[in-house]
Parts: C-alpha cells; structure tokens; sequence
C-alpha cells in the first residue's frame, strides 16, 4: 500500500512537472553571449589575470545583454562585473555558467565548493551569492568560499528536476575543476557542500574524487542506493531542515516514458549511510542563511570539525 502511494505521490508530480510547462507561453528567448574567454587551468600566480580576462568577458556579455534589450540580465552582469568580485570562469551563454570566489583563494589553506540545485542562473544568481557570501564570512580568512554554477542547472517545475540527466552532464566538469583546485591548492582542504539537485550532481562526480567531505544537504536523493556506492573517501554528509519540503518528496525510482524518474534512497535516513548534522528548522531555501544551525554545522565540516 505504502508503495503504490510513493508511486501514485510521485506520478502527480511527474504530471505537474511536464504539464505545467506546456501550459504556459514559450518563455523568454536567449540571451545572446560572446564565447568564453579562453584560459588555462586555474593556477595561484594566475589568479588576478584570470580575474580580471573574466571581467571583460563580462562586460562583453552585457553589452549583447544592452543591445539584445534585456534589462534584467545587463543588471545582473553589472553587478557581476564590479572590481571587488572574483570570477574563476563565466559564460553567459545558455542560461549562463559562473564560477566565483569569495575569499583569498591564494593564501586559503581550505576551500568550500558549493554546488546549486534548481532555477540556479544568472538572473536569480544573487540568490546563490548570499549564500556563499554567508558562508564566507562564518569561516573567515583561512577558508576559500567557491561558488561553482558550472553547469545548467534545471528549472523546479519542469521534467529535467526529476531524473539525472543534467547531472550526468555536470558531474565531468565538476570533477575536472576539483582537480584543477587538487593541483592548484595541493595541500588545501577541500570541501563539496550541494545543495538539492546540486546533491545528485556531486553523487555521480563524487567516485574517486580528492575532497574531504561531501555535504548533502536539501537533498531529493542522489541517485544511489546508499553512500558506499559513490567511491569516494571523502566523508559524506547529510542534513534536512525541519521545515524543508523535499523530505515529503517520495524517495523512490521509477521507471517511466523511457527514463528513470525519481532519485531513491533518502540521505538522510540510516539505510544510506551518510553522516548526518544537525540543520535545525530551516526551509529549503535557508540552509545558508546567517545565524542558521545548518551554517554553523556546515562550517564546522569545512574546518575539519564535527559538525
């Protein structure tokens, strides 16, 4: 009976997500965007160059951004392209890739990757930065804060938030700016902090991956079983709030259409195997905001400490 409920839970949902989409107009057209610029791996001496070859792509992008007269996204890149920012990538193109730092990277002796879920873009992207910029502040100094919108991230209501394709599309290019931070930083302590759908992207880049914590947090599932699936010797967390919705998410997989809808076993929950820390009451949204038990725990994780 409790199955044909999570399934029956997990069909209307999957309905709502197709059906929602299709109902509405087409959405806004892209936003044109000049091709990234071209740079080599990250490196400490090239940090300021690679900072500021970024600003000027930047700029470039809201000037298309102007002429195109989309206002909103030549706002946001604005912001974006303030001296005092710190950006290790970018791409305006298709929704708009960003990887910023918050911090010194060159001097940190730690580094906290944090890895978004859903309706992650350029234009909700001060979202995403209160978040980092919080999460900078409580560790200080010694601690490097990345905030890696490195892939498409999808929308909440729509189909793509119920299976793993973005994911499987993302996990490489996140692996690949791990090591480049492995070689970069050999000796600092790096830490992958995802968040919802962000969770399934860090599952599937996790095997083999030189990190000293995965923390799941607001997550749907990942995708896997249980945690030793992932191949990692990294320490895997997970935390919930109290308040988080996606815990009445059924944890379940189908298959359906063709693909495979749905992420299983819930992290949290002892049969996965994670590690779990205390997130308070937040909702889905806070688990980052200051003076929030999920920050405070998180950060102990960054500096190596039990959270």
């Amino acid at each position: 009976m409790a199955s044909r409920l999570r399934r029956a839970l997990l069909g209307a949902l999957v309905t709502t997500s197709v059906v929602v989409p299709l109902m509405g107009a087409a959405g806004p057209s892209e936003v044109p965007a000049p091709a990234p610029v071209a740079l080599g791996p990250v490196s400490v001496p090239g940090l300021d160059h690679r900072y500021e070859a970024n600003r000027e792509g930047i700029a470039a992008a809201e000037a298309m951004a102007a002429r195109h007269g989309d206002r909103a996204r030549e706002r946001a890149l604005r912001k974006m392209r303030k001296p005092s920012r710190h950006f290790l990538s970018f791409d305006g193109r298709d929704g708009g890739r960003a990887v910023e730092v918050y911090g010194d990277l060159g001097r940190a002796t730690r580094v906290a990757v944090l890895v978004p879920g859903s309706d992650t873009n350029l234009e909700t992207y001060d979202r995403f930065r209160a978040g980092a910029l919080a999460l900078s502040h409580r560790l200080g100094s010694r601690t490097a804060v990345v905030g890696w919108l490195g892939y498409k991230t999808p929308g909440t209501v729509g189909p793509e938030v119920l299976t793993t394709g973005r994911a499987a599309g993302a996990a490489p290019r996140l692996a690949a700016f791990v090591r480049e931070l492995n070689a970069a930083k050999p000796r600092a302590r790096i830490s992958l902090l995802c968040h919802s759908y962000g969770s399934v992207v860090c599952a599937r880049a996790a095997r083999g991956l030189n990190a000293a914590d995965i923390v799941l947090y607001g997550s749907p599932g990942t995708g896997f079983d249980d945690a030793r699936q992932l191949h990692t010797r990294a320490t895997v967390w997970a935390g919930r709030g109290g308040n988080d919705w996606i815990g009445g998410v059924p944890h379940v997989r189908i298959r359906l259409l063709g693909t495979t809808v749905g992420f299983g076993t819930d992290p949290v929950s002892g049969r996965f195997g994670a590690r779990k820390f205390d997130a308070g009451d937040v909702g889905h949204s806070d688990y980052l905001k200051p003076g929030s038990a999920a920050l405070a725990s998180m950060g102990r994780i960054v500096e190596g400490r039990d959270a």
